[in-house]
């Protein structure tokens, strides 16, 4: 048993929404719009894997809590989720609505490999990925303290789940961003609470896929 066997745990099961198909190639952030929930079988395979009994949590933006829904008329029990609003996806500001190409000219040569720009730039009026990753950090420590000991099932953005991991790496928010994190995907991590308040974290797996009889389909390690 290693040295933080003995802790409690608060498992987080970060779910992406379903896709958005009506954007058209056009930047969302922010904006609210539905999630495509025809995918049967994904959601049958979420309704499988995730824990029963779980506190769940979704952002304000409806395509979260679609998700949501289409999990539990899958066959999974879960309450009405906790709405926090901290967990959304990054605002791009002016810049929502706009196409990629209108965006890269926005830009002014500001770049980034795997992203809209680099994560300390922010649109006009909307927030850098920095900021994102500041809001996240937060909500997350709170809910961990506030429910130590818990399963936690937060179906959010690839934004906020690249916030989380990065926030659990202890990792720079330009380095969060090479994470890819799939619609419908799973993503597990541990926090270890120790007597004093602090918080260790452990990733179980990252953008795993929402069937175990999908290719490099995967069984979760029973929670410590």
């Amino acid at each position: 048993m290693n040295a933080l066997g003995d802790l409690p745990v608060t498992s987080w099961w970060w779910v992406r929404h379903a896709p958005v198909t009506t954007h058209q190639g056009r930047l969302y952030g922010q904006s609210d719009v539905p999630a495509n929930t025809e995918d049967s079988e994904a959601f049958k395979g979420l309704a499988e894997q995730l824990p029963k009994g779980a506190l769940w949590i979704a952002s304000h933006l409806q395509r979260t809590h679609q998700t949501a829904n289409a999990i539990v008329e899958a066959g999974h029990a879960a309450d009405k989720p906790l709405i926090e609003e901290d967990l959304a996806e990054q605002s791009f500001g002016d810049w929502q609505g706009l196409s990629y190409a209108e965006v890269e000219a926005e830009r002014a040569g500001a770049d980034h490999p795997f992203w809209i720009a680099p994560a300390d730039f922010a649109a006009p009026n909307g927030e850098s990925f920095a900021d994102v990753m500041s809001r996240v950090s937060k909500t997350i420590s709170r809910l961990s303290a506030h429910h130590t000991g818990r399963d936690i099932v937060a179906v959010a953005h690839g934004g906020s789940i690249r916030a989380a991991l990065g926030h659990a790496l202890g990792i720079a928010p330009n380095q969060a961003l090479s994470f890819t994190i799939d619609n419908l995907s799973i993503t597990r991590i541990d926090c270890f609470h120790g007597a004093d308040g602090r918080q260790d974290w452990c990733v179980i797996g990252v953008n795993l896929p929402p069937s175990k009889s999908a290719a490099h389909g995967v069984v979760f390690p029973p929670r410590r």
